[in-house]
């Protein structure tokens, strides 16, 4: 994907994510969502902060509490008692075609959060959200080779085996096939375990027993 395709994607889903905010009940605002100890008015708060300065991020630091993970969190909880459902999504819609993004990150990092966290979101309240394929396999790629930002925790897991999208043209590794729907890989690359049902093939029972 070119770069104008991967932001015409994050704008995409950035409205997406609106939608779906838009048809929560009050309720369903507060339940818990595929990150640990992160309420659905959390991670959408989390998605308004893609577009951070220096003195954001400054301020950030300030408050740090012992891990980039416990930061990121703490200034999601902090934005979510701040602002109402309605303003969170009313921020997401209004940036939504915004090429700005974080300082230190880059747009690809923007389309992971995006298309993790709408799944994060949706999953646990039953809702289906389909995820565009071609991005989901720019993201996976992403997710399992970046050096910076630091790889994820999940992403030592997937060492060892070959993974193999059955709905587009995307591999990665060596040894032991796991197959499955790219958007079902790009899960599990990034720690969400609901993913590894969707998985077959000799490499999937190491995935589940690394996860176990």
């Amino acid at each position: 994907m070119t770069e104008d395709e991967i932001w015409r994607v994050v704008h995409e889903r950035r409205l997406s994510v609106a939608d779906l905010l838009d048809d929560l009940g009050p309720e369903e605002w507060d339940r818990p969502t595929l990150c640990a100890e992160w309420r659905v008015r959390d991670v959408a708060a989390h998605l308004t902060q893609q577009q951070l300065t220096v003195r954001d991020e400054l301020k950030m630091l300030a408050l740090w509490r012992g891990s980039v993970e416990n930061m990121t969190r703490d200034a999601a909880r902090r934005k979510a008692r701040s602002a109402s459902p309605a303003q969170l999504v009313a921020e997401l819609r209004a940036t939504a075609a915004s090429r700005r993004h974080t300082v230190g990150v880059t747009q690809l990092e923007c389309l992971i959060d995006l298309l993790v966290h709408e799944q994060d979101i949706a999953l646990p309240l039953g809702r289906r959200r389909e995820m565009p394929t071609t991005a989901a396999a720019v993201a996976a790629t992403r997710v399992l080779t970046m050096r910076f930002p630091p790889p994820l925790p999940s992403v030592r897991g997937m060492a060892g085996v070959r993974l193999v999208a059955t709905d587009v043209a995307w591999t990665h590794g060596a040894g032991p096939v796991v197959e499955g729907p790219m958007a079902a890989l790009l899960l599990v690359c990034a720690g969400r375990t609901v993913a590894l049902p969707e998985l077959s093939g000799p490499g999937a029972d190491r995935l589940r027993g690394n996860r176990s």
